[in-house]
């Protein structure tokens, strides 16, 4: 009994170094990765980054900081940290083949969250479809189209191709073209367009409505007319041009286009 009572006495002695130290840095490295948190979390908020996306990425560098510090604590036990570090990396590498294309979408969407090329609210062009952003989220961009879809495009195709920003700017170019006759009076046609672009309540009067001739064709005369307005009233101008355009052209007697074709009959007599 008392052999034991000794070895038990001198295993102790042994050991009670690194089991002091092995909870010193258990509890100092915890507190570290605690701290590393929230001065991610301090940065995130002032980068603005979007409020449900944070607490997410706190608790992935808190989790893989304190895995580092529990592996640190079981190789001061004498624990053969490197197969167990190599199975944790296989299985990261087999589950992350099994999920890449999530894995993509959502590193796409945290690329998107931190450099905000559009934010909540914004109408935006991307992967093909035009839309208010309704929502960003971890694997989706959310757009609400302005016939009242909801369609959830994944980030990884929003990322890989061009971002179309219309609205990020405050205010718009809205592209116009509209076509009359070949004949009609240029001054003529330009003053009509004036007339309607000066009814429409949210067309900018600076800059100035540009009403240019876009080209001419047999019979044909096209004018590029671009109004300026605030980004959020793009569509009110739009289709109130496109409706007072046509309703002053018939008020002033504009005519319409008439392709026409000459046709050259020679006499082979």
């Amino acid at each position: 009994m008392e052999n034991y009572l000794t070895q038990l006495q001198s295993m102790a002695l042994a050991y009670a170094p690194k089991v002091a130290l092995a909870l010193l840095t258990l509890i100092i490295g915890f507190w570290i990765a605690n701290k590393i948190s929230q001065i991610v979390s301090i940065a995130l908020h002032k980068r603005k980054v979007e409020e449900t996306v944070i607490p997410f990425l706190v608790s992935i560098v808190s989790v893989v900081l304190k895995v580092m510090v529990l592996i640190s604590v079981a190789g001061m036990f004498g624990i053969e940290t490197t197969s167990f570090i190599a199975l944790v990396g296989a299985a990261g590498l087999a589950l992350g083949l099994a999920l890449q294309g999530s894995l993509n979408h959502f590193a796409s969407g945290v690329l998107l969250l931190v450099f905000r090329p559009y934010k909540v609210g914004d109408l935006i062009s991307a992967a093909g479809y035009t839309g208010d952003v309704e929502s960003i989220q971890i694997f989706n961009t959310v757009l609400k189209t302005l016939d009242n879809k909801r369609i959830f495009i994944p980030n990884g195709s929003v990322t890989s191709g061009p971002i179309i920003n219309i609205s990020g700017q405050g205010i718009i170019r809205v592209d116009l073209v509209f076509a009359v006759s070949g004949d009609e009076n240029i001054d003529r046609v330009r003053s009509s367009i004036q007339k309607a672009a000066d009814a429409c309540p949210h067309i900018l009067k600076t800059p100035s409505v540009d009403i240019l001739i876009n080209g001419h064709d047999i019979g044909i005369t096209k004018f590029d007319v671009r109004p300026w307005c605030n980004s959020a009233h793009y569509w009110d101008v739009y289709y109130f041009m496109q409706e007072n355009v046509k309703k002053q052209f018939v008020t002033d007697g504009i005519r319409g286009p008439k392709p026409a074709m000459d046709v050259a009959v020679t006499n082979q007599a």
